[in-house]
């Protein structure tokens, strides 16, 4: 059985994986016990932060350090060391081996830095992040048949489900008019925070639409194709918007223009 005070710390410090967080997230909203140790204990963390004591060096010490490397610095490591003084030395002289040492060093040296370079080039980027994780929510949502933890078609039954649940009001837009209905709504965690998910079809295909609050600037809606699934993304009014489906690209950017049309 799950400890949910003790997976408090993980939580707060979001290393939790999406499944554990929103099983706490649940757990929270209904244990009074465990929102008090929650509260105090980010209390504790933004004191630490606010009132930690930082010490600067002195700049004395950065001229310090300096002089030692300056001193430190042998010529037989860097590239002026890579003579060819071991050809007139001998193969077994002592020149041979200080000079080749340093050309290892070097060698490694420079290794060691295209590894790490290729190493961080080959990281992917906070938004492909985002997209991979908002990819596998879909997912998941259509493999243990939880699309929804509120199902209705009535907006007004959907929005004030959310009250209390998240610490801001998701719109909530019915479009079936534009054979777009809603189906209901649900919470899941993305992008380290609780989101509110509404969920649309199109015919025989569902459309998980991700909302959560963001101080960007409006933006326009952008598609991109990723695993065999479709995404538009915009900005508008202060809330981020992530259309997640299996439907054909266009078919999902006019899903986007029509929401975008009632808000």
């Amino acid at each position: 059985m799950m400890d949910h005070k003790q997976l408090l710390p993980a939580y707060l410090d979001q290393e939790l994986g999406i499944a554990a967080a929103i099983a706490i997230e649940h757990h929270l909203n209904g244990c009074s016990e465990c929102q008090a140790e929650y509260a105090e204990q980010r209390a504790v963390s933004a004191r630490l932060k606010k009132d930690a004591t930082y010490f600067k060096a002195p700049a004395s010490l950065a001229r310090r350090l300096q002089r030692s490397l300056r001193r430190d610095r042998s010529p037989s490591v860097g590239f002026k060391a890579l003579n060819f003084d071991w050809l007139r030395a001998g193969a077994g002289s002592k020149a041979w081996n200080v000079n080749w040492l340093g050309a290892g060093t070097v060698a490694a040296f420079a290794l060691a830095l295209v590894w790490g370079a290729s190493l961080y080039l080959a990281l992917p980027s906070a938004q492909e992040r985002l997209t991979e994780e908002l990819i596998s929510s879909h997912v998941r949502s259509l493999q243990v048949e939880h699309l929804s933890d509120v199902a209705s078609s009535d907006r007004h039954t959907v929005k004030p489900w959310f009250n209390g649940k998240l610490d801001f009001a998701p719109p909530v837009v019915d479009l079936a008019s534009q054979d777009f209905p809603l189906e209901g709504g649900r919470l899941d965690y993305v992008n380290g925070r609780t989101v509110a998910v509404l969920i649309y079809r199109h015919r025989r295909h569902p459309i998980n639409l991700y909302v959560w609050p963001t101080s960007d600037r409006d933006a326009a809606p952008q598609a991109q194709d990723r695993q065999g699934y479709h995404l538009v993304r915009w900005t508008l009014g202060g809330m981020k918007y992530w259309a997640v489906s299996d439907l054909a690209t266009n078919e999902l950017e006019v899903f986007a223009g029509a929401l975008r049309s009632q808000m």
